[in-house]
């Protein structure tokens, strides 16, 4: 029988591995184990808060076990530095809900002492509970526990991961993602970037393009843009994510992580308020779709700080949602954090698409003047791109909005083109101007008022059916960027459109 009872001077209650816990239900018990998954402080039932985690050990791995500890506020509740670590309780109430077994951490007599994981080498615990008293008989254990975890890894179903390319409004998912940096968007007010290095689907339109004007579709979710600094340590293939937190998750513990009214209210560029520092988007990936993740507004973000830039993690029960037309991933209540070893085969999956990364297939209407054989990047390598202010470039687009959104409106009291159209692709939105010349070469020179409606019409995307969400073709354009203010190159550059003529109906 593998039970084995090691009775501490001050405990009194056996130490039991976690595959024997079935025979105790009902009793108390000290139990050792690595931290499988962690969930987010949420308010109990009564005054208290709870917290929940799965645990496993060498005995009992493919289903992990369920602990529910229960504090009187977060700062008594277990400050978890990394999932993965292990973690002693003592004095557990052994239960079983549905058929399974659990564990109830208890206030009144029950203690809690949390250790290192496979890479600590420490044998005193890094946060302890009231009442918890280390001893030298849980040492070998600890130790041996971190021996069997350097070889273990999580058998999961990379069905139960879908990748950020298959994921679906107002869905719950689990994702495993790269953490490519986070943000205060606001006071108490946090958003994550998470990468998979695929690309997030394009999502139809709903804004109206006459609310352009006096509210713009936003280019990023954040406040403000992310600096050039971070923008250049970003991945330039790929969707970036943003991910926040839920309105019902409590806020503390910071340290883890209609066509005309299109004027009135512009598509934003993000989904925060301002877009990101250049120095930002330049550490960001220039390929895949870089998700934002926002939390619950009452979420105790008790685990911010497990979330550390550059490393993949694996999220539970994240909830998508769209806001407009830009992917949103929110923590919530139910919302997890798994364990996630380097190793973790989703992982180097994940890493091997993102090296395979291809451009969404452009519709033929349009085509590239004198720039048919230059090679397409991405918005976010336009957004990074560092050499020089002023340079060219060939993208594979969207056209989501445009200012003004009326052919009657697109020419100047001196019978000039003079417009901005918002571009998107799977790794981020801007604003191009297209004036003058340019304007004459998209449009084939000044057709009248119905051809100039019809081929605008084409490129957003607006349907025949009216009011009814856009859903803009991808397109081929030609983009050069350049400063408005030799004082500041960097912070004045602008985009527009060159060199691109409207073709064709699809």
């Amino acid at each position: 029988m593998s039970r084995r009872k090691r009775k501490g001077a001050r405990e009194g209650y056996d130490f039991m591995q976690i595959r024997d816990l079935s025979r105790s239900v009902g009793q108390r018990a000290k139990l050792i184990g690595v931290i499988l998954d962690l969930g987010f402080p949420r308010k109990s039932k009564g005054t208290d808060l709870c917290c929940c985690m799965r645990i496993i050990d060498e005995t009992n791995h493919q289903i992990a076990m369920a602990v529910n500890i229960f504090e009187e506020n977060v700062e008594r509740l277990p400050r978890v530095a990394a999932v993965g670590d292990v973690i002693v309780l003592c004095c557990v109430e052994v239960k079983s809900f549905k058929g399974e077994v659990n564990a109830t951490f208890d206030k009144r007599f029950s203690s809690f002492g949390l250790y290192k994981g496979k890479d600590g080498d420490d044998l005193d615990p890094y946060h302890v509970s009231s009442y918890f008293h280390h001893i030298r008989e849980d040492e070998s254990l600890i130790v041996k526990l971190r021996k069997w975890l350097m070889n273990f890894q999580p058998h999961e179903d990379s069905c139960n991961f879908p990748m950020l390319r298959e994921i679906k409004e107002e869905t719950s998912v689990n994702l495993a993602c790269k953490i490519l940096h986070f943000c205060e968007a606001a006071k108490d007010e946090w958003i994550i970037f998470a990468w998979d290095g695929t690309n997030t689907p394009p999502n139809v339109i709903c804004s109206k393009l006459e609310e352009e004007i006096n509210s713009p579709l936003p280019l990023q979710l954040e406040p403000l843009p992310l600096s050039r600094e971070v923008l250049c340590t970003l991945p330039v293939v790929g969707s970036i994510l943003r991910m926040t937190f839920d309105a019902d998750l409590v806020k503390s513990h910071l340290h883890l992580f209609l066509l005309e009214e299109e004027i009135n209210s512009p598509l934003p560029l993000q989904l925060e308020p301002l877009p990101l520092s250049r120095e930002v988007l330049c550490t960001l990936p220039v390929v895949g779709s870089i998700l934002r993740m926002t939390f619950d507004a009452d979420l105790v973000k008790s685990h911010l700080h497990l979330l550390n830039v550059d490393k993949w993690v694996k999220f539970m029960n994240m909830r998508l949602k769209v806001a407009d037309g830009l992917w949103l991933g929110v923590f919530t209540p139910q919302s997890k954090l798994q364990y996630t070893p380097n190793e973790d085969g989703l992982i180097v999956e994940r890493q091997r698409l993102s090296e395979e990364w291809l451009f969404p297939k452009p519709s033929f209407i349009t085509e590239e003047v004198n720039q048919d054989h230059a090679i397409p990047v991405t918005l976010m390598t336009v957004l990074t791109h560092s050499e020089v202010v002023t340079a060219k470039f060939k993208c594979v687009v969207r056209v989501v909005a445009a200012t003004p959104c009326q052919a009657e409106n697109l020419l100047s009291s001196t019978g000039e083109y003079r417009m901005r159209l918002t571009l998107e692709d799977s790794t981020a939105r801007i604003h191009a101007f297209v004036t003058a010349k340019d304007g004459e070469v998209l449009f084939d020179g000044y057709p009248d008022i119905d051809e100039l409606t019809r081929k605008l019409n084409i490129l957003l995307g607006v349907n025949e059916v009216k009011d009814a969400p856009r859903n803009p073709p991808w397109v081929c354009v030609c983009l050069k960027s350049f400063c408005v203010s030799k004082t500041d190159v960097w912070s004045s550059r602008t985009f527009k459109i060159f060199d691109t003529k409207i073709v064709g109906d699809t």
